[in-house]
């Protein structure tokens, strides 16, 4: 019988309806999920739970997630916690226990391969040095580089023949050569042609064309024309050849330009542009006409006609400015361009006085007017029209002051203020003729003292005050930055005085009390960058007024009238200085230094009397006595000055200049006697203990020398320079062993330090080992990859031509260290790259100034490519800078043998011995 309607084979295992390629008729659908669930149902099969009908359609993470976390909630699941954590406690032992036995099992199993080898190494220590050297090299067996047979192949003797023949060159000439110098070429007729003929032939024929249209006039026609035959074929090279694609934009710009001044004729730039191109294609006559075009249409263009007359010859040009100034006669730029196009100063008046009946208040052709008269008198005469016409030009009053004499000159300034009571260039004219009057002397008088001219300078002061109060009155409220480029601009121009009384007036304008002192500072740094000296001195002087007690700002002054003032100022300065802060011990030895730095012997040692009276228990005022009365052979006095300052300022620095003193008299056992006593009071003073073995270094006692150093380094152990001396000792004892001993030492005590792995490295390359310092190189660049000294070492160890590229590195780690700096110069200087090699020493000493022997290799450079200027400039760049540092440097400063010796002399010395 047929099965039933709705009947699926199949369907209680999860099968669904189909219909095969068999079947015939369209293919049926499946059952509906009600026709299933009835049939599942009839067969008494439960029907499959869809496991999303129960869920909250507003929660699509669970059905209690928007519930309330309450207290009990927390404390029942820390109870569920603790539980969990007590289960597990409970079996941990025992867990952790099976797993070291299973790690324990897989390592007996698999053992790593250190392990393997564990017996095998602990057996090395007992292999001695000739075993160890006697060990074979291994060869190479892996088969990656084996090389491989080469095999070789006869080659044919054709291919041999035909290479030699492929290189060969004729060196004969040919047999048909002719005897007027041609070569026969055969062609397809059997003819020959002779090139040299041939080009003989058309220099004749262009010769004479080029006669026949010279500009000589022939006997037959008795014409005449205007091609030059020397220049024709050079000026051809001037013709501009427009290409196919050129010709056709410019055909499209033509159409689109006539489009637009026929659609908008009033519109001038659109004949403009149109005219512009038909000039830039070279049909001038067609420009011409556009722009007469253009006049016509936009009689009111200014534009327009400016390019008429500049497409148009001069005397057309004036025609057609001539008419323009019908139209439009209030367009300055035009009356301008027509007095351009006059080449006669007269016809240039005509013009602009004709422009000033039309436009009587135009500031440019006034000035344009007055610039051209050449008398002092007609100029005055126009100003003064000038102003009575336009009162509110401040620039043609300040002209009309700059024309009249001193007495008028106020009396112009005086009604430009009325007229212009917002103008602060008028306030700033007036302080600056003031000054200019202040050291005028009228014929016949004598000249005007210094208190008379302070006097007459005080006017100046009072003037720029009242200007910047009437300026307030009137609601102008310049900034205090334009205020002060108001006094740089006036101190360019030569008026200081000027400039120091807008400093004066304006410097404490708008800043809050307690950043006064800063913001000054600032602006005299900034003033002091752009050279204005006398900007960055009134804002000084003004600062000082304010805070009289601060030494830093006084000391700022004395070093901008070193580096700028002069002696006088300096010493004026510095005897101020001391009055306001008598306990600053830096600005008495200043004021000091520069007496007797003049030559001024008494008026030193009267300063320095003085500042023993104000700090009486000062080492450097006690040291620098001694230094004055030492330099000046006063040798007793320096002795007892040194004596009476360890009674009353006993320091360590003042036993230590005893020692040293008496060791540069030649007082050996005085100077010992000294180092012994100042050692019992200050035993941590490393300085004590390199004076007293050197001492015996230099008396060859060098075991005295040896104990005084080991003393030091227990005493002083984070003193580098006792362990290097120490280190030199033994060296020069002969004890390299020692030394490196000692050195490694010094670097575990004081760990990362540049200069003790320096010396290491030293110690290897004096004693010949080359390749052992240059893995002590390594080693200290891996404990100190910024230290200048160490990479300054690498690069010269390097071969030359890895220099370059070692320097670069050496600039990124370093940090751009002066060192390297100094370094990369002397490379330049190897390349012969003189210019860069300066630039670079310069930057050098720029970074640190401090550094010596930057300025001894910059001398020993000059010395050699430069002249006797640029010896001199770093000379006395040195001196200023005052250099005390780097190792060659102290060691010449330092020498006994070259005690009082200048700055410059040790520059000398230490550029000698540079190598």
């Amino acid at each position: 019988m047929p099965a039933p309607a709705s009947y699926v084979a199949g369907l209680g295992r999860g099968a669904s309806g189909f219909t095969t390629r068999s079947d015939i008729g369209p293919a049926r659908e499946g059952p509906s999920a009600e026709v299933i669930a009835e049939a599942q149902a009839k067969r008494g099969e439960e029907a499959e739970v869809d496991p999303d009908q129960f869920q909250d359609p507003d929660n699509e993470y669970g059905l209690f997630a928007g519930t309330t976390y309450e207290q009990d909630d927390e404390e029942a699941d820390k109870i569920y916690d603790s539980v969990d954590q007590a289960m597990d406690a409970r079996r941990r032992a025992r867990r952790e226990a099976q797993e070291q036995l299973e790690l324990a099992k897989h390592r007996a199993e698999r053992p790593k391969i250190q392990q393997q080898f564990a017996d095998l190494k602990r057996g090395l220590s007992a292999v001695t040095d000739d075993e160890w050297e006697n060990i074979p090299e291994v060869g190479n067996l892996t088969r990656k580089k084996r090389r491989r047979d080469e095999r070789t192949f006869a080659v044919p003797d054709s291919i041999i023949v035909g290479d030699r023949s492929k290189n060969e060159y004729e060196n004969s000439l040919d047999t048909r050569q002719q005897e007027n110098g041609g070569f026969e070429t055969p062609a397809d007729s059997g003819t020959l042609t002779n090139f040299v003929e041939m080009g003989q032939a058309r220099d004749r024929i262009l010769s004479l064309k080029l006669d026949q249209i010279s500009n000589t006039t022939t006997a037959s026609s008795g014409t005449s024309t205007s091609v030059d035959p020397k220049g024709y074929l050079t000026s051809l090279d001037s013709v501009i050849i427009k290409s196919d694609a050129e010709i056709g934009d410019i055909k499209r710009a033509r159409m689109l330009f006539d489009s637009l001044v026929k659609s908008n004729p009033k519109h001038g730039p659109g004949w403009i542009a149109a005219a512009c191109l038909e000039e830039h294609a070279g049909r001038m006559v067609a420009a011409r006409k556009l722009i007469k075009a253009g006049c016509e249409q936009c009689p009111k263009s200014e534009d327009v006609w400016l390019e008429a007359a500049r497409l148009h010859n001069n005397e057309d040009a004036k025609i057609i400015l001539a008419n323009a100034v019908q139209h439009i006669g209030q367009s300055v730029k035009i009356w301008m361009t027509a007095s351009d196009l006059e080449h006669d100063v007269k016809a240039k008046k005509r013009v602009l006085r004709k422009a000033l009946e039309h436009i009587p208040n135009s500031v440019r052709l006034w000035k344009e007017t007055v610039n051209l008269e050449s008398s002092i008198t007609d100029a005055r005469v126009l100003l003064s029209r000038a102003v009575e016409v336009i009162p509110l030009s401040v620039e043609l009053w300040l002209a009309l002051a700059r024309l009249e004499t001193p007495e008028k000159a106020k009396a112009v300034l005086n009604k430009a203020r009325k007229a212009v009571p917002t103008s602060h260039e008028i306030w700033i004219a007036a302080g600056r003729l003031l000054e200019q009057q202040a050291d005028v002397v009228p014929e016949g008088a004598p000249p005007k003292t210094e208190e008379e001219r302070n006097k007459a300078l005080e006017v100046v002061d009072k003037t720029i005050e009242a200007g910047v109060r009437e300026l307030r009155r009137h609601q102008v409220l310049l900034t205090r930055e334009q205020w002060l480029k108001e006094a740089e601009r006036c101190e360019a121009e030569g008026s200081p005085r000027t400039c120091e009384a807008i400093v004066k007036a304006t410097v404490a304008m708008d800043i809050e009390e307690e950043d006064r002192l800063d913001t000054w500072v600032g602006d005299v740094e900034s003033a002091e960058s752009r050279g204005r000296v006398g900007t960055a001195r009134a804002v000084l002087a003004y600062a000082l007024k304010v805070f009289p007690d601060k030494k830093d700002m006084w000391r700022r002054a004395a070093d901008l009238e070193k580096a700028h003032g002069t002696r006088e100022s300096l010493d004026a300065i510095l005897s101020t200085a001391v009055v306001y802060c008598p306990q600053s011990e830096t600005l008495w030895l200043m004021a000091a230094k520069e007496k007797w730095l003049a030559g001024d012997v008494p008026a030193a040692r009267e300063v320095l009397e003085r500042a023993f009276v104000a700090n009486p228990e000062s080492e450097q005022i006690w040291l620098a006595a001694v230094k004055l009365e030492a330099e000046n052979g006063e040798l007793g006095v320096a002795r007892e000055l040194l004596v009476r300052a360890r009674t009353v300022a006993d320091t360590e620095r003042i036993w230590m200049k005893s020692a040293v003193f008496e060791r540069q008299q030649g007082q050996i056992e005085m100077a010992l006697e000294t180092v012994s006593t100042a050692l019992v009071k200050f035993p941590k003073f490393a300085k004590l203990y390199m004076i007293q073995g050197q001492i015996h270094q230099s008396q060859k006692n060098y075991a005295a020398a040896r104990a005084s150093f080991a003393a030091g380094y227990k005493a002083c152990p984070k003193e580098t320079t006792l362990w290097i001396l120490a280190s030199r000792l033994e060296e020069a004892d002969g004890k390299s062993i020692k030394a490196r001993a000692l050195l490694e030492k010094a670097r575990l005590v004081n760990p990362a330090s540049d200069v003790l792995w320096a010396e290491a490295v030293s110690v290897e390359e004096r004693s010949g080992g080359a390749v052992q310092a240059k893995a002590m190189l390594a080693r200290g660049l891996q404990d100190c990859p910024a230290s200048g000294v160490l990479w300054s070492m690498a690069i010269w160890a390097e071969a030359r031509p890895m220099r370059k590229a070692r320097s670069v590195d050496a600039l990124k780690k370093s940090k751009y260290d002066p060192v390297i700096l100094c370094t990369v110069a002397r490379l330049f200087w190897a390349e012969r790259k003189i210019e860069k090699a300066r630039q670079w020493f310069e930057r050098a000493v720029t970074t640190d100034p401090d550094l010596g022997d930057s300025w001894a290799w910059w001398l020993k450079f000059e010395r050699q490519h430069g002249t006797e200027e640029h010896r001199e400039i770093v000379r006395s760049r040195c001196v200023t800078a005052e250099p005390h540092h780097s190792p060659i440097w102290q060691s010449v400063a330092k020498d006994v043998g070259n005690r009082g010796k200048s700055i410059k002399e040790i520059l000398e010395i230490v550029a000698d011995t540079l190598q």
